[in-house]
């Protein structure tokens, strides 16, 4: 299934971009499911959670965080029944749960399970096209599924289920309640639905769509998500610059807002892979006709832009200085900034700051038996030496 991920700055009109490119695919023929946190002008409406036949071809899922989250603690509540009757708490009626922060982006994530499982068809649809929230969340939460997996296997490890007949043994020796079986079994019930949403955002036909309203604000935004993108090895579809006014105005207002956007948009056409131009309608788009005429090149491409499974490459880079081997592991970062890197080595793991996201590594199995020994960043490329140690990794005469 081909996957487009849309997001922008905040009021770039990612929402109403991301609802075109999925008519327009529909229109192609294609098998199309468009998942949106907000509704979407011209479609009609349904219920949170239910998809909704828009045109032939086209379907829409809308979000419901509020929904979500009073689902998701009540079955907890009712797992950890004996553990809550033990400490003397008070369950809580689905009724009086309101949703906390971070309750949409934990709902979106559900969202993407369930699409990827197929739930809401029985076939899978061709293309799936997904709203994401503006930049800065979107990144956060495209990193999300990763670290909420290695947080599950720091705090309860699999390997630890293999115990489980001692546990009564080991309360009474301890005089405390042993983690219940239900714990882990929803650990790991979770981590299988992260492991199928992370595999989603790896897959190679996933890339991200993004929304931008040329100008200088837009274009500092989107230069440092190029980096995080970088960062999590995702790849980009294309650029829509949206609400392009009309070059030749007579009224001098509008031909000065001209004059900046066509200022940025130059920046941008020198780019490998130039943007597409989206006319200002002069009117938000109310209908579907509305949407038809934002430009056939909002729909999807058959094939996603080719890019490895692992954007990261290991080169050898010769001999040390007392005749050791050198590795070098490349990571482009497009746009990072030398003095926001920050490196750190921990075991089998590298974390890696830049700016304002952050990932851990794990290391290849040939880095593991080495010690890091510099880092530099040359032309958007991070390049990590690497000395093979000698006790992990002998050397041969």
């Amino acid at each position: 299934m081909r996957t487009v991920l849309v997001t922008g700055p905040g009021g770039a009109g990612r929402t109403t971009l991301a609802a075109a490119s999925a008519l327009h695919t529909a229109r192609g023929g294609r098998r199309t499911l468009l998942v949106t946190a907000d509704p979407v002008p011209g479609f009609p409406r349904a219920a949170a959670g239910e998809d909704v036949e828009v045109t032939a071809g086209l379907h829409h899922v809308r979000t419901d965080s509020a929904a979500h989250f009073r689902a998701e603690l009540t079955a907890l509540q009712d797992r950890a029944s004996g553990v809550l009757d033990l400490l003397g708490a008070h369950r809580m009626d689905g009724e009086e749960l309101t949703e906390l922060p971070g309750a949409p982006t934990l709902a979106l994530l559900h969202t993407l399970h369930r699409a990827a499982a197929g739930d809401w068809s029985k076939d899978l649809y061709d293309v799936l096209v997904v709203d994401l929230p503006p930049l800065a969340e979107a990144l956060a939460l495209l990193a999300l599924p990763g670290q909420l997996r290695r947080y599950l296997r720091r705090l309860l490890p699999p390997e630890r289920q293999a115990a489980r007949a001692l546990r009564p043994m080991l309360a009474q020796i301890a005089g405390v309640p042993m983690p219940a079986q239900w714990l882990y079994e929803a650990a790991l019930r979770k981590d299988g639905e992260l492991a199928a949403v992370e595999g989603l955002l790896r897959d190679r036909s996933t890339t991200v769509r993004l929304v931008a309203e040329p100008g200088p604000a837009a274009e500092e935004a989107l230069s440092r998500a190029r980096t995080g993108l970088a960062l999590y090895g995702l790849g980009t579809d294309t650029l829509l610059a949206n609400r392009i006014l009309p070059r030749h105005s007579a009224d001098p207002f509008l031909a000065g807002l001209a004059a900046r956007q066509d200022a940025c948009l130059e920046h941008w056409r020198a780019d490998p892979a130039p943007p597409a131009e989206i006319a200002h309608l002069g009117r938000d788009p109310r209908s579907l006709e509305d949407l038809l005429l934002l430009g056939e090149h909002c729909a999807v491409d058959d094939r996603a832009p080719g890019r490895a499974d692992d954007p990261w490459w290991t080169e050898d880079t010769g001999r040390a200085e007392d005749g050791g081997r050198l590795l070098t592991w490349c990571l482009p970062l497009p746009g990072a900034v030398r003095e926001e890197l920050r490196l750190v080595r921990r075991g089998d793991e590298l974390l890696l700051t830049a700016g304002e996201f952050h990932r851990t590594l794990r290391l290849e199995s040939a880095l593991r038996r080495c010690t890091v020994s510099g880092a530099a960043l040359t032309d958007g490329v991070l390049r990590v030496r690497f000395t093979p140690d000698p006790d992990l990794w002998p050397r041969t005469r």
